[in-house]
């Protein structure tokens, strides 16, 4: 909770026009995010848009498809060059976090540093491009096989030249889309690839809100149905922006010194921990692991139904895995449940918070410096992560769950406001940062204390 005498409750908004870094960081991040906009409605070579809108309302759309479809901003149902979006990436940064936690290699270039990070970032683009190469490739066959069942000619020249086409295209993309979000993240404000999908899935809300009130006009949803889906959005927001701020404050204390005055005076600081520390990557990560594969699966299940004993096995894994069934709810919420404690693990140290505290001088009071300290802030994160894993459980599947029973578009789901109101929050507060920062540098301006000499 903020207090009266922090200096962001008082940010002056009206300095903002003078913000000229601020402004620049801004509409950098905004004129990205239209590139991203307009790559999504630029299809691959060799596809009929108009054809592909029938074959994917007739063959591919629903369940799976249809969220993997909101995460891409509509390019899977567009098949356009970034028709896998950014999920590749966080598929092979799961992969290279999950190994340099496993390997004492990739373990030790995570200490070296500046340097180790490099490398570690150069090994998730080499997934990022393999992975991205074998699904366009999934893709691309499954679009030819698929058309040519249903009748509908969704590719134009269907051959071995359309699907290295493809996978080049969609392999650029990707890529593409990957540079943009650390362009972003560098020379904008907020993070890249989290702005990405969010762009997506705002991008979306139109038309899901204009099928859930089509639905309310045909009778096929109530009207006391549609108020409640509104109604519990706006309270799900809300207590999405309250979890988000919620926070553990252990106190840390500091030895006595001597002030001006000469009085002995203990420093008292506190050390914030937040519930959710993981932020909206268990989500993204569990969705990423669920998605690409059933996505594919869904294009290939159709195309060997009644060939082998494989295409049944196909079509029955999709109808297992179908949104809101047992078994995705089920996976879906162990997924975020598991990646809410390895991304703790990976991004928190108790030990090193806890040498940290005694080079310092500072202690936790009742406990002694050292491992005790350590085993204490891993009891407290533990806990707190126990609160976090069980909220964003909630927060995506309860949602999901009734959504998905009621047959309202999924782009309402409780994921999907997560990760918006998550990022607009990250987003907010770095623009604040700025802010503040702008006010700061106006103040040492006024007074003179650049190391100028004030003349008489």
């Amino acid at each position: 909770m903020a207090s009266k005498a922090d200096p962001s409750m008082n940010l002056n908004l009206s300095k903002f026009g003078k913000a000229t870094e601020l402004r620049k960081r801004l509409w950098f991040t905004i004129g990205a995010l239209i590139v991203f906009r307009f790559l999504s409605f630029v299809p691959l070579p060799g596809i009929d848009p108009v054809a592909l809108a029938r074959l994917y309302d007739q063959a591919a759309g629903g369940g799976i498809a249809d969220i993997f479809n909101t995460f891409s901003g509509g390019s899977l149902q567009r098949m356009s060059l970034i028709a896998l979006g950014v999920m590749p990436y966080i598929t092979a940064s799961i992969v290279v976090q999950l190994a340099s936690a496993l390997s004492p290699q990739l373990g030790a270039l995570k200490k070296e540093g500046e340097s180790g990070r490099m490398k570690l970032n150069q090994y998730t683009r080499y997934g990022t491009v393999a992975l991205t190469a074998v699904q366009g490739y999934a893709i691309a066959a499954g679009l030819e096989t698929l058309g040519a069942s249903q009748g509908i000619a969704a590719v134009v020249d269907p051959g071995m030249a359309f699907r290295i086409g493809a996978v080049i295209s969609l392999v650029g993309g990707t890529m593409f889309l990957m540079w943009l979000g650390e362009q972003i993240t560098s020379r904008g404000v907020g993070n890249g690839v989290s702005l990405i999908i969010m762009a997506g899935i705002v991008a979306q809300l139109p038309r899901g809100l204009a099928q859930m009130f089509e639905q309310g006009r045909s009778g096929s949803l109530s009207g006391l149905t549609i108020a409640a889906v509104l109604l519990g959005a706006f309270g799900l927001i809300a207590f999405i922006c309250f979890m988000e701020r919620a926070q553990r404050r252990v106190l840390v204390q500091y030895p006595k010194r001597a002030t001006q005055r000469g009085v002995m005076q203990a420093d008292r600081s506190h050390l914030p921990l937040k519930v959710n520390t993981a932020g909206v990557i268990p989500p993204i990560f569990a969705s990423s692991l669920l998605l690409l594969p059933l996505t594919i699966s869904q294009f290939a299940g159709n195309t060997v139904a009644g060939d082998s004993t494989w295409g049944d096995f196909v079509l029955r894994l999709n109808q297992l895995l179908q949104h809101g069934s047992p078994l995705y709810m089920s996976l879906y919420g162990l997924g975020i449940i598991f990646f809410c404690f390895f991304y703790v693990a990976v991004v928190f140290n108790p030990e090193e918070t806890a040498d940290n505290l005694k080079r310092q001088g500072g202690f936790i009071p009742g406990i002694r410096p050292g491992k005790n300290t350590a085993t204490y802030l891993d009891y407290v994160l533990t806990r707190i992560t126990v609160v976090g894993a069980g909220y964003l459980a909630l927060i995506c599947l309860v949602p999901e769950y009734f959504i998905a029973q009621a047959g309202i578009p999924l782009y309402l789901g409780g994921t999907s406001l997560l990760i918006v109101v998550n990022v607009t929050i990250d987003t907010v507060a770095q623009i604040q940062s700025h802010l503040l920062a702008h006010q700061y540098a106006d103040l040492i301006k006024k007074s003179k204390l650049k190391g100028g000499v004030v003349r008489r």
